[in-house]
């Protein structure tokens, strides 16, 4: 059955960012119903053609139990990933957590690089210019918005 499990057993909370380009940080809670000993294992999968992969480097709490991961090498495809998390306890069935995420949606970007300004005594003002941020999945610079904030004038 698709919720075999103990009710309240399943994670809660999950979340997951993208930054430095290729590192993704995924977290979560331990479900409130869960068993003192439930031990929590996360599975994702970047596309339908690739493999489910198991979590490598765990985040755990004081109870040594697994409340996150840490991936490595992260490429932004076009599909929505898929995220499966599922728990195992010596006293009960553990409910599953999935979810499918987009994972430009969940990117934080760098800040512009190389940012430089030129300001003149005259009436011309100042000259402001940047690059866009590094991203491992927006080609075209032109897809970036920019606010600049002026503090001193």
């Amino acid at each position: 059955p698709v919720f075999a499990g103990m009710n309240g057993s399943a994670i809660e909370n999950f979340s997951c960012v993208v930054y430095n380009i290729f590192l993704m940080n995924c977290t979560w809670q331990a479900g409130r119903g869960a068993p003192a000993d439930t031990q929590y294992f996360l599975y994702w999968q970047n596309s339908r053609a690739d493999e489910a992969m198991e979590c490598e480097l765990y985040i755990k709490d004081e109870n040594c139990r697994n409340t996150g991961c840490i991936f490595e090498d992260v490429t932004i495809g076009t599909e929505k990933a898929y995220f499966l998390v599922n728990g195992s306890s010596k006293d009960s069935l553990i409910q599953f957590y999935d979810e499918y995420i987009d994972l430009y949606k969940i990117e934080i970007l760098t800040a512009p690089l190389n940012v430089t300004a030129h300001c003149t005594r005259d009436s011309a003002g100042c000259i402001i210019t940047w690059y866009p941020p590094l991203t491992s999945h927006v080609q075209r610079a032109k897809c970036f918005q920019y606010e600049i904030s002026i503090q001193n004038k």
